[in-house]
């Protein structure tokens, strides 16, 4: 059933975003929602009072956009780690990196420097635990993400604008997967005491980029990690470290083959599994579940025609629901020039059974031309509605959409 999406930040020029979905957006109680806005002409961090929309600045940047993934083109040392934002929703915190400093700042604008980020290394999506005490922040050499030229992260843009002899710089257009291995770079799994902003951990990977950390829901010691743009992304993407040793997640010896890939993982909200998708090498679509062990995995491969690319999150109080913003589209009605998907859906899975029960929220009609456009969709604690970012009204903002 198709239902009608409200526009949940202010109507104006400047463009709003959610935090990246692998952290919530909103407080424990749905009622503030934290974001990321250029209403100041530089990126900062908002919150928004959902019943009398009255907005707060969180941060003060005047810097831009510090340089980090996905953001390749930002300034070096300087300006928001829009990447590195995580919101611990229960004790309404949110965590940052300015310029080099790693910051928590809480709904009321109190603000403290917790540490600061290793000289020359650059950072990703950070992620704080369950229980508000731990913050765990990728790092990378910075080795990794020098380049002289750049390109939209969007393959199908980035294409159409090189056509139109335009530039938009967001991706490099050399393999840093490559570079790492061969260069013998290193990434690190940085974690801190969010009280006192001691380092508790700092873990070597080597020949590795690592973009994206996640504490297990129910175990702060159990960190979900990638390794990003890996030549074979279906055997080498997801991994997990458990203080103690590092366990591949999805092996070449259980699945088809390695020309596959695989991407945007996430704990499922009793921690139980880990949710992801992709894409097998004879081009169907799939997503996929399996435990933190590496064993009991199940992949349900998508029907033919859902071939729109999209993102999948996980419920929160329901293990067997995920939302998407593409791969499904309603059998008869045109689709648009954009490379990504075009619809808001609700997926109810039987893993067991592999099947899913899609149902149609609404479209969101997000153009999908830089990073930042991604919907993103996330729900809310309840799982009563889905929140995403569109710029369909030519700039972004976030919108909101009941689930039946």
């Amino acid at each position: 059933m198709k239902m009608e999406a409200q526009r949940v930040t202010s109507d104006g020029p400047s463009n709003e975003q959610l935090l990246y979905f692998t952290t919530s957006s909103l407080d424990q109680q749905d009622e503030s929602l934290v974001f990321i806005s250029d209403q100041t002409g530089h990126p900062n961090i908002f919150v928004r009072d959902l019943k009398s929309g009255n907005e707060r600045q969180l941060t003060q940047n005047t810097q831009g956009t510090l340089k980090s993934y996905v953001y390749f083109n930002g300034n070096e040392q300087r300006g928001l780690g829009k990447a590195s934002i995580s919101f611990d929703a229960n004790h309404r915190r949110v965590y940052y990196v300015l310029g080099d400093a790693i910051c928590c700042t809480s709904l009321a604008g109190e603000t403290r420097i917790l540490n600061h980020v290793p000289a020359d290394q650059v950072t990703a999506f950070s992620h704080v635990s369950a229980d508000g005490k731990r913050l765990c922040l990728p790092t990378t050499d910075a080795r990794a993400l020098e380049a002289d030229r750049f390109v939209n992260d969007s393959p199908a843009y980035a294409a159409a604008q090189e056509k139109k002899n335009e530039v938009i710089s967001d991706k490099p257009d050399y393999d840093i997967d490559e570079r790492v291995r061969n260069e013998g770079l290193s990434s690190w799994i940085n974690v801190y005491d969010t009280q006192t902003g001691e380092l508790l951990a700092r873990e070597q990977v080597k020949s590795a980029w690592i973009t994206h950390v996640q504490f297990s829901p129910v175990d702060s010691s159990h960190i979900l990690y990638n390794h990003e743009w890996p030549s074979d992304c279906g055997i080498r993407r997801m991994w997990l470290w458990d203080g103690k040793q590092h366990r591949r997640l999805r092996s070449a010896g259980d699945w088809r083959s390695k020309d596959d890939w695989t991407c945007h993982e996430m704990w499922q909200a009793d921690g139980a599994f880990i949710i992801y998708h992709g894409k097998y090498a004879d081009g169907r679509a799939y997503v996929g579940r399996v435990d933190p062990q590496g064993m009991n995995p199940i992949e349900i491969a998508l029907p033919d025609e859902y071939h729109r690319y999209g993102h999948f999150t996980a419920g929160n109080r329901h293990n067997d629901w995920l939302v998407s913003d593409g791969y499904y589209h309603p059998a008869g009605v045109p689709e648009n020039d954009n490379w990504g998907g075009e619809w808001i859906s609700l997926l109810k899975v039987d893993w067991e059974q592999r099947s899913i029960e899609w149902q149609a929220l609404c479209p969101h009609e997000s153009f999908w031309d830089c990073q930042d456009s991604h919907p993103h969709p996330i729900f809310d604690h309840a799982d009563g509605a889905v929140y995403f970012t569109s710029n369909k009204s030519g700039s972004r903002a976030v919108y909101r959409v009941a689930v039946a």
